[in-house]
């Protein structure tokens, strides 16, 4: 275990604000709103603030306020990855160790909101937290071999968990989080004492599988917002995936504007974020 700095050089913030300065912008269809992605109008607003009012070194000094460490990982298969991730051991002895795990698009930050209060003890219950950079994200470094799936990532957190000498713990997934967790929970039974989870995905029981379920389903009286909730998945899941199909099915294509282009990562969530062991 070794502390971990971040420190992004001068120049590569220099070129940052040089691409962001000869961006180039499309056009746009009258009156779409958010209809058909991120409005022009809002793509430019961040732009212009990413490129003369975000402070990174203000941010990186936050960032490195926090117990900040790096580790060598080893996952069957594959070569060892150096894996970033945060370390806050609570002060009591019986602390709960829980491994914190983020999802898409978020990172580690989430989780340092929660620092101070997890560590303390509430009600007679504190945590040691353990909240990684899953491989490829934040500061992280990531495969460069096929085949590094879900498994492999579930791998990475349960083997830095029992190097931190945490052989039994907890999880908290959410998005993709959660699906790594959840697979923890499976293939390491032994270790994961109990799972929380911030996201859930279900479809309708369906009359074959479950039938008493489905007929439940057919005619329980779902409240107002129970159904508002229902469309609003079924919108989702129609017209607001876009980006979840072309990552999974030719990541490489969007690879090459994410790397490249700093606008192409000012979109609908907000503007700039931390990817794939980069500064974007």
């Amino acid at each position: 275990m070794a502390a971990y700095t971040i420190n992004i050089p001068d120049d590569k913030i220099a070129a940052l604000k040089q691409k962001l300065s000869q961006a180039t912008f499309p056009d746009e269809l009258e009156g779409t709103g958010n209809e058909y992605g991120a409005p022009l109008a809002e793509v430019k607003r961040l732009t212009e603030y990413w490129k003369t009012s975000y402070d990174w070194k203000a941010a990186e000094a936050k960032l490195n306020a926090l117990p900040n460490f790096r580790k060598s990982i080893k996952v069957d298969g594959f070569p060892a990855l150096d894996i970033h991730y945060l370390h806050q051991p609570s002060d009591s002895p019986d602390a709960i160790p829980l491994l914190f795990c983020h999802g898409w698009p978020g990172s580690y930050i989430e989780v340092t909101k929660m620092l101070e209060s997890l560590k303390q003890s509430i009600d007679g219950v504190s945590f040691h937290v353990v909240a990684p950079s899953l491989p490829n994200f934040a500061w992280s470094e990531g495969p460069k071999q096929r085949g590094f799936g879900l498994k492999q990532y579930a791998e990475v957190n349960h083997r830095l968990m029992h190097s931190l000498g945490y052989p039994k713990y907890v999880t908290q997934g959410g998005d993709w989080g959660f699906y790594i967790t959840r697979a923890m929970g499976l293939l390491y039974p032994q270790s994961v004492m109990a799972s929380h989870i911030n996201m859930i995905r279900a479809s309708p029981p369906t009359w074959s599988s479950h039938p008493l379920l489905a007929l439940q389903h057919a005619l329980q009286p779902y409240s107002q917002r129970e159904k508002e909730g229902f469309e609003r998945s079924k919108w989702f899941n129609e017209e607001g995936n876009g980006y979840r199909v072309l990552q999974c099915t030719k990541p490489q294509t969007v690879g090459y504007a994410l790397t490249d282009s700093p606008v192409s990562n000012v979109h609908e969530y907000g503007g700039p974020r931390v990817l794939r062991s980069r500064v974007l």
